[in-house]
């Protein structure tokens, strides 16, 4: 049975991968951005994004997980799911930045986003909950060259995509 766990920090392409996945191996997509709503506790007016209470997220996520699935969001990552293969879709902090920023991102919502991907936030938490983790660079990337990356994991040869060989801090924080 296949789960597996799509995440990363907004803008490295999960949902393009994920839906790209779904297609090819014929498995079913659930995406977290719409289980959200049923788990929403507040709105961080601030940051212009929801307030998720992560058990009711867990709860509604059960529902979804007979057969095979993939699991799709940032949070993903932070939820319990037996024999999950986690990939942590990473993207250079240069280019995060023209993505986000052409989805309106901007001010501390930008920053807390560049910094999150330029310190490894996703990927230490996937390696501190799950033992079987990932990541792949998604920066040149389309989501068909990284989905290939991703079934590469799947098919068990994902070693060269086994956690710490990125790392865009030095250039980030200069």
């Amino acid at each position: 049975m296949l789960r597996l766990i799509i995440t990363g920090t907004p803008g490295t392409g999960k949902t393009a991968v994920a839906e790209e996945l779904g297609r090819r191996l014929g498995v079913r997509v659930v995406h977290l951005s719409e289980l959200a709503e049923l788990a929403a506790c507040g709105y961080d007016h601030a940051r212009g994004s929801v307030e998720v209470d992560l058990e009711l997220l867990q709860e509604a996520v059960e529902e979804h997980l007979s057969g095979d699935v993939i699991l799709e969001g940032h949070l993903a990552h932070l939820l319990s799911i037996d024999d999950a293969r986690v990939v942590v879709l990473r993207c250079s902090p240069e280019v995060l930045e023209r993505r986000l920023k052409a989805r309106g991102y901007s001010g501390e919502k930008l920053r807390e986003n560049l910094e999150a991907e330029a310190l490894d936030v996703c990927l230490i938490e996937s390696v501190e909950r799950h033992s079987r983790v990932y990541e792949v660079d998604t920066s040149h990337r389309s989501a068909a060259e990284t989905a290939e990356c991703v079934i590469e994991i799947i098919q068990g040869k994902g070693e060269r995509y086994l956690p710490g060989k990125i790392d865009w801090s030095e250039d980030f924080f200069r």
